[in-house]
This record gives C-alpha cells, structure tokens and sequence, in this order.
C-alpha cells in the first residue's frame, strides 16, 4: 500500500548511473503491496515478455479453478470483479510481482536483496526460494478466502508521522504502515475509519484513501486470518538464495523466522515497517532499487531516502506510474533495461 500525499510525483525511469569506478550497483528487488493494483496491471507485457509471461502462467496454474478466473479478470477491460476486491487485488499483486521478478532475473540479473511490501513479502519468499510456487500459491488463496470474511474496512495514507497521529485515532483505527518519516497509512474499520479521516481533515492533515476494501495490518482483520498458520506449518520452507527484508522485523529474515507458522500467519494483522526496512537496506549498502511491481508508489517513498537523494544509492521502476495503454507497459520496461545497460549491468541475450 505505498499509496503517497503531499509530494511531488516523479515521472519516467531515469535512474542516475553509477559513477564508473562504482558500477554496476548491485539490483535489489521492491515489490508493492496492496494500493498498488489497477485494472490490467502489467497485462501490456503479456505475451510480449515471454519470461513474464511463463511466470504469470505458472501461477494461475498452481492456484487452479482460481486462476482461471483471475487470469480472465486480469487481462479484461472490464473484470466481473472489481480489482480492489480482495479476491483480485491480492492474488494478481503476488503474481505481477512474481512474474516482474522473474523478468528480471530473465534478464540475467540476479538481485542482491528483495524487500516486500505486505502481499509483496509473500512474492519475495517465493522468488528467494522460501517457499515453492505451488505452495506460495495456496498460501496467497487460502489469505484471500479468509479475508473475505473480514469486516468492511479501509485504509487511509495520511502525510504525517505516527506519533502525530496517535492522538487522533479512536474506534480500532490504527497505523498499518509506515512508509516514509511523514507518509502512514491508517487502518480500521469502515465507520471508525471514517470518522477519524473526518477529524484528520477538520485539523488540517492531508489524506488519501487507499484502494482497499479490507483494513489490512489491523487487529480488524484477526479473527478473519485466525488458524491461517495451519498451513503454514504444513508447507516446506528453505532458507532464501537471496536475502529477504522484511517490512515486518525491518532486517533480513531469519531462519526462525523462516520457520514460524506465526510469523507468516500474522502479516495480514500486523503493521508495515517499509520505511525501516528499506533503511536498513540501505545502511548495508549501495543499491539500485528495482521497482518489481505496478505503479511507482515504491520508487516515489525510495526517492525520499538520504542514501537515493545523495546519488549514492539509486531507484528504477520497471512500470508506469498510472495506468495507459498496454505500449506503456512495454516502453516501460524497455526504458528500465536501457536504465540496467546504463548502470553498467549486462542483461543476457539483449
């Protein structure tokens, strides 16, 4: 959910070059969660990138009768269910993202670190290895099917940090992520989340809902997600080829963690730490970050980063920042590899 207020939006994917003495920066991987999505996301690459689309293939196969549906509301105009339902945004997030990953890894590029945002740590687990693809797959479904269950909610990005908003919630309204040091997002439910967007705007703070129909990374969503480590405990894990950050703990995963059915269980209720977790990220060294995923609400709150506005670090989306034809997708893309060819990386067979 990276949606952003109160900032200026960056267009395009020009990613300053390292300077020579320092390239190629090694890839990491940022791969957006819910808030993300919009109708056709990434579909302007399919079947035009054969590795992203063998991706997106592999995971409708493994979620089954489901993917079916979801493959035929993704690439339409006009789904029969509407993208920001559960049932579609948060299974076609893992998927794009997945499928994005393995593009670039097509490219012959091997990240270095993969950071997930919510939804989004699901796709690093299984592009890292953690998890086997048919297993992140029924993972991801058996998330979606309890989810539904949850009680209408939302959530609401707020340009503020969340100690100056801590006086103002009230009614199970409570941070569900922090993206940035004045960029959180609120979740609750409905009613109680509307009242508290109410007061936030009658006292001067700038909000934006975000595209949800749930209140993710809130206690509203516990009993909804309660036995979900059933399964988790049921799947083989693995420790990860390539480090993952966790926008839970804020550093690498480990392999306890790794081994907790709880730990995977909790996500849909626990807060998002990005902003602390992309830090570390980028205490550990120089970067150019890869936005893996639809929109550029990631690239946007990267860009913000001392390491990225000093050009030490750097920060690259792979898609459009807004919605457009499906050429744009294409462009995108090619305009991202020609960024990696600048950087001084040497992408297989192009």
């Amino acid at each position: 959910m990276p949606t952003t207020t109160g900032h200026t939006e960056h267009a395009g994917n020009g990613a300053a070059p390292a300077d020579a003495a320092a390239r190629p920066r090694p890839v990491a991987l940022l791969l957006p969660g819910q808030g993300a999505q919009h109708v056709r996301m990434a579909a302007g690459l399919y079947p035009h990138e054969p590795v992203f689309s063998a991706a997106m293939d592999e995971v409708f196969t493994a979620m089954g009768k489901d993917g079916t549906l979801l493959r035929a509301d993704w690439v339409a105009e006009r789904p029969t269910v509407p993208i920001d339902d559960v049932t579609r945004s948060q299974p076609l997030l893992f998927a794009v993202d997945y499928a994005l990953g393995r593009l670039v890894a097509g490219w012959g590029i091997r990240p270095a670190a993969l950071l997930g945002h919510s939804i989004g740590e699901l796709a690093a687990a299984a592009l890292a290895g953690v998890f086997d693809l048919p297993d992140a797959a029924a993972i991801v479904l058996d998330r979606v099917r309890r989810l539904r269950h949850a009680p209408p909610g939302g959530m609401l990005a707020v340009a503020a940090g969340p100690d100056e908003l801590g006086p103002h919630l009230a009614g199970d309204v409570v941070v569900g992520a922090v993206n940035a040091p004045r960029q959180t997002v609120l979740a609750g439910p409905t009613p109680a989340l509307a009242d508290v967007a109410a007061v936030l705007a009658e006292r001067g703070f700038t909000c934006r809902p975000v595209p949800s129909l749930v209140a993710f990374h809130s206690p509203a969503v516990a009993a909804a997600t309660a036995g979900a480590e059933r399964l988790f405990a049921s799947v083989r894990v693995r420790p990860p080829d390539i480090p993952v950050y966790s926008g839970y703990t804020t550093a690498p995963l480990r392999a306890a963690q790794i081994a907790d059915p709880g730990f995977w269980a909790r996500q849909p209720v626990a807060p998002v730490l990005f902003w602390p977790a992309l830090d570390a990220l980028l205490s550990s060294g120089a970067f150019l970050l890869v936005e893996a995923g639809p929109g550029q609400g990631l690239t946007q709150v990267a860009r913000r980063h001392p390491a990225v506005r000093t050009g030490r670090s750097a920060v690259l989306p792979l898609l459009p920042a807004r919605p457009g034809p499906s050429r744009a997708d294409r462009e995108s893309a090619a305009a991202a590899l020609a960024a990696l060819r600048a950087e001084g990386h040497r992408p297989a067979g192009r």
